[in-house]
């Protein structure tokens, strides 16, 4: 199979371009020079230059605050280019398979979120990735959509790697405490998007199994590095950001777990990646 792979310098995409590779599958790794998704011609040369089976879109702009002031590229990279891209690959009978956000939901439900879910971003960046979603969709029917959250993976801008450049200079990290999640080690995302290109097309919710908030997330990363450093939990008002974030933004893995798709605990694999990356046994 033939996998063509967008926002291939990214740490999502980085993971599916090796492991792709080696399952034997031909991978075509493009970062945002080599496809420019925001540019429908330069989607079309591509397209029928590498002729892929398989296209999945991890190219996003993902930096959340920004988004709140540069709208029009966060329109552009998270809106458009799902368009463009899903439209070119139903006229050329590819699948599609694209990546998108917790952040599409508002945060006060209490309950994890389904896939049937009503999407209220509360920011810019999740207005975005749901505009992109409707767009593509409304085009092509026969895409995947996969949407995860807190993502870390093999790259020195995530938050486990943050955390632990922090720990090395601080005696105490302010955390906050009121947001709740699933932090998503992207080799584990990985393994079930492979799967996800064999189910019938639709939504699907995936990220490592579990919740904690970002003050939990914090806590154990100090307890796998044997760090000293103390985490104080915060309010997100007191930790002023451009953009709001959900408080609550846990995703139910129901649909998933039906096709006989399970990711393992959060904590599971913040284990494994720190040992992969620090040696640290954890």
């Amino acid at each position: 199979m033939r996998v063509l792979i967008t926002g291939a310098e990214g740490q999502l995409g980085k993971e599916l371009c090796s492991m792709f590779r080696q399952e034997g599958y031909t991978v075509f790794p493009l970062n945002k020079k080599e496809l420019n998704i925001t540019d429908v011609s330069h989607i079309n040369g591509v397209l029928d230059q590498l002729n892929p089976g398989v296209i999945i879109n991890a190219a996003a702009f993902t930096k959340v605050d920004l988004c709140e002031t540069e709208i029009d590229k966060a329109l552009a990279i998270n809106a458009l280019g799902p368009y463009y891209l899903a439209k070119e690959a139903k006229k050329r009978k590819m699948k599609l398979l694209h990546i998108s956000t917790d952040y599409v939901f508002s945060g006060e439900s209490v309950l994890p979120y389904k896939e049937t879910d009503t999407m209220q971003p509360i920011n810019m960046y999740g207005k975005s990735k749901q505009l992109g979603e409707e767009l593509a969709c409304a085009i092509n029917s026969d895409i995947t959509i996969v949407r995860t959250s807190w993502l870390y993976g093999h790259s020195s801008s995530n938050f486990v790697h943050t955390m632990k450049r922090l720990a090395e200079t601080r005696d105490e990290i302010h955390v906050v405490h009121d947001q709740q999640g699933c932090p998503t080690y992207t080799k584990d995302l990985g393994v079930a998007i492979k799967k996800l290109l064999a189910a019938p097309p639709g939504i699907y919710h995936v990220s490592n199994s579990g919740s904690c908030t970002w003050f939990e997330f914090a806590a154990e990363i100090m307890k796998l590095l044997n760090k000293p450093t103390k985490v104080i939990p915060i309010s997100s008002e007191e930790y002023k950001m451009a953009a709001k974030r959900p408080k609550n933004s846990v995703l139910c893995h129901e649909k998933m777990n039906q096709l006989g798709i399970h990711v393992r605990h959060w904590q599971e694999g913040l284990r494994e990646y720190i040992r992969e990356e620090w040696g640290t046994k954890g």
